[in-house]
């Protein structure tokens, strides 16, 4: 399935019927994954469940090829946040949390756009000194 999906990515128009295309290996898959739902091997039952749990979006790149198969990017972006969280032993309020994660969520896609978040985030005090909106995030830099 693997490979189906990495060459639907070379066509000019991906193909969206890899799920149905492979329905007879996903059943078989699933059943597999009902069988150890109570499996005595720990492991075993935990990935079972995972599976069944988290079915479509395990399997939304069949029937979406472009989208990404494993999530290490957006792991290795929130890594060096965990990271300052351990560091500077977490906030200490609910809202010192919420500032924390929109400030990290904020840079992470100015980063991404290749915009300077330090540049956007001075718009952003600038205009609310004013009373005025905060100015949206920046679109992708050319």
């Amino acid at each position: 399935m693997l490979q189906q999906v990495y060459q639907a990515r070379e066509e000019p128009q991906p193909p969206a019927d890899l799920y149905q295309k492979n329905c007879g290996k996903l059943d078989a898959f699933s059943n597999l994954c009902v069988d150890h739902w109570d499996c005595a091997h720990e492991k075993t039952r935990q990935m079972a469940r995972e599976f069944i749990h988290d079915w479509e979006a395990i399997w939304a790149v069949l029937e979406f090829p472009l989208l990404p198969i494993t999530n290490n990017e957006a792991e290795q972006a929130l890594r060096h946040w965990v990271i300052s969280r351990r560091i500077s032993q977490g906030t200490r309020t609910e809202q010192g949390s919420r500032v924390f994660v929109l400030l990290a969520s904020v840079i992470e896609t100015c980063r991404k756009r290749g915009v300077s978040p330090w540049t956007y985030l001075a718009q952003v005090v600038k205009q609310r000194r004013k009373g005025e909106p905060a100015p949206v995030l920046p679109e992708l830099a050319p």
